[in-house]
């Protein structure tokens, strides 16, 4: 383990927390979006379903240890080497697909159906602006941690004058 082994691990959650605020103001500024993803014609349960707009659907980020390799937790496990805690990446941006479109009724709005419904997205401001709160405390807990690693660095050069 060297001297900046910390200052990465935070550094690598740095990146991850900004980016969970990025996908986060997102889906904030895209919360009235009707026309999100243009669907082709497709056969879905042999019917052919016309292309159509459907509303823009809420991302997470889906966060995983750097290193979470079989090899490198049984070497941990076992004592022989490695490292706990490399750090964390992000694995994957998804799409929310289990949380349905909100139908509100507006018969004057061009994406209506027949009957003046139309599908908004399927973010809710109230969840998004909790998991912002998160995203930031676990964003200024790292900075904290970032300080904390070079405050005790630069004591330990001063032991060596």
């Amino acid at each position: 383990m060297n001297m900046f082994h910390s200052m990465n691990v935070t550094s690598s959650a740095l990146t991850a927390q900004r980016l969970r605020m990025d996908v986060i103001s997102s889906n904030m500024a895209n919360v009235d979006t009707t026309r999100g993803e243009y669907k082709k014609d497709e056969v879905v349960n042999g019917k052919l379903v016309k292309a159509h707009w459907e509303p823009y659907r809420r991302k997470t980020v889906e966060l995983a240890p750097k290193d979470a390799s079989f090899n490198s937790l049984l070497n941990t496990a076992m004592g022989n080497g490695g490292t706990i805690g490399d750090g964390v990446k992000v694995s994957r941006i998804k799409e929310d697909t289990t949380t349905p479109f909100k139908k509100v009724y507006d018969p004057s709005n061009p994406d209506a159906d027949k009957d003046g419904f139309v599908n908004m997205p399927n973010v809710d401001p109230l969840r998004e602006m909790v998991d912002l709160i998160s995203a930031t405390r676990s964003y200024e807990a790292n900075v904290t941690v970032f300080n904390s690693s070079k405050a005790m660095m630069m004591k330990s050069l001063e032991i060596g004058r």
